[in-house]
């Protein structure tokens, strides 16, 4: 409820909760003032709130519906929607095992533990739910029950409407009038009345007759004339487009074929076979004598 409150902020909204004998009697007092607003007193039952909001109604609305919180299972309670047990390992000692038995539950012991072996429908809508199935539910950690707010009931100067109403759009309000005047037309024209829903169909079907006496005789204006010149030369207005296709030869490559460098070849300079450091040292020492 907090959290509803904070994001109702956004749209300037004030969500307002008591008991119903109070909001009863405070509607009672406020219509002194306004009379309208006592269609609002055979709406107050049960555990119901008001939502007080100027404009963007369907804003309002979806986030209303969005806001929900997750809720175990309890002995008594009426089941929401289906409520399957997945195939898992529960980490539950082999004791358990009669436990599921009792369920109809298949289950099989794997490393000391009981796994289910397939998943188990176990709840459906309208189904309560019994002590043993609530207890199953809080040791697998499962939670299939939601809870929050559901708007019900929109209240818009005296007049009271469903909340699916602002689901319609101007897009949709736009096609069922269209709808509307495309029927009214089929049943004029079909009934032989003139009206403004009328009046294109016969305007048009004006035109359909002129141009068929235009093409029949040689009455000509200007709508028909292209039409006419259609009829006697329609080669005129066939607009060949054959694909050009375009060929486009293959730009030469130029290769150069280039020579291998030619490997100078090295001048070897004879050599006495003892040459060498030795020689250079012996030439040496000549010289020092």
């Amino acid at each position: 409820m907090a959290k509803i409150r904070i994001k109702l902020r956004q749209y300037k909204a004030t969500l307002v909760m008591g008991k119903n004998t109070l909001m009863k009697t405070a509607i009672k007092q406020y219509a002194q003032k306004e009379p309208k607003v006592k269609v609002l007193l055979e709406h107050i039952k049960g555990n119901c709130g008001l939502i007080f909001a100027n404009d963007n109604l369907k804003g309002i609305k979806n986030l209303v519906e969005e806001d929900k919180v997750q809720a175990p299972a309890k002995p008594g309670s009426v089941a929401q929607k289906d409520v399957i047990i997945p195939a898992q390992n529960t980490g539950m000692e082999p004791t358990k095992t009669s436990f599921f038995q009792a369920l109809d539950i298949q289950t099989k012991i794997t490393r000391g533990t009981v796994e289910i072996v397939n998943d188990h429908p176990l709840l459906k809508p309208g189904n309560k739910v019994t002590a043993s199935q609530a207890q199953l539910l809080q040791l697998l950690r499962i939670f299939p029950f939601e809870y929050g707010l559901k708007p019900f009931k929109v209240y818009d100067d005296g007049e009271m409407y469903d909340p699916e109403v602002l689901e319609i759009t101007d897009d949709d309000l736009l096609n069922s009038f269209y709808g509307g005047v495309s029927h009214l037309a089929a049943l004029s024209l079909e009934l032989g009345l003139v009206n403004e829903a009328t009046v294109p169909h016969s305007v048009a079907d004006a035109f359909k007759n002129l141009v068929s006496v235009a093409v029949e005789t040689e009455y000509e204006f200007e709508q028909a004339k292209t039409l006419k010149e259609f009829l006697k030369d329609p080669s005129k207005f066939a607009t060949a487009t054959a694909p050009t296709t375009t060929t486009t030869a293959p730009t030469p490559v130029k290769t150069e074929v280039k020579e291998a460098p030619k490997e100078e070849e090295e001048k070897e300079e004879d050599a006495p076979m003892s040459g060498g450091l030795f020689d250079e040292g012996e030439e040496e020492e000549e010289e020092d004598d």
